[in-house]
């Protein structure tokens, strides 16, 4: 697979509209989201999440099966919720990014992207995240709210209470010029 950029993703969004006949809402995170909001930073793969899942739509899965072999692109379903405590009104916090077809494609609430980059703690995912911060896409006050709301929970998601600390404590060092 080739790295993907800002032009790919639209490509591969306005090609999924044209081919896919029903209605839904599809939501892109990770690096694609974020190249999409000028993140500088390359990503290997298009993360998102669907309604109608693939799973439970054939002809959703078959167009993006279809899509990821003739854009060369390794598309992840990743259901954002299994891998840490969506924050309160996360689903509220979405970014419109536009309509193509009959699907409406958003970014997924960048506070759950940021504090599931965070929970995963790798260079380039906190990296993303002093991104996203630094470019007024999220406020760290904000950030640490919703980190103090999903900590209790974070063991539900078999994330470690002490490491999601001490990685959220690393991006806030970060900032400090």
């Amino acid at each position: 697979m080739e790295p993907v950029t800002s032009e790919a993703l639209q490509a591969f969004l306005r090609h999924l509209g044209e081919r896919y006949t029903g209605r839904g809402v599809f939501y892109l995170l990770g690096g694609s989201a974020l190249l999409l909001l000028g993140s500088p930073r390359e990503t290997l793969d298009v993360d998102y999440m669907a309604d109608p899942t693939p799973e439970a739509d054939a002809e959703l899965r078959s167009v993006l099966d279809t899509l990821a072999t003739e854009l060369k692109l390794d598309l992840e379903f990743v259901p954002q919720g299994e891998f840490i405590p969506l924050p309160p009104q996360a689903h509220e916090r979405r970014r419109l990014v536009g309509r193509y077809g009959q699907l409406e494609v958003y970014i997924f609430d960048l506070y759950s992207i940021a504090l599931s980059k965070i929970a995963r703690g790798f260079e380039s995912d906190l990296e993303d995240v002093v991104f996203t911060l630094r470019e007024g896409l999220i406020e760290f006050g904000e950030l640490e709210r919703l980190f103090n709301a999903i900590l209790p929970d974070a063991p539900k998601a078999d994330i470690d209470r002490a490491e999601f600390r001490a990685y959220f404590d690393e991006v806030r060092r970060r900032l400090v010029p």
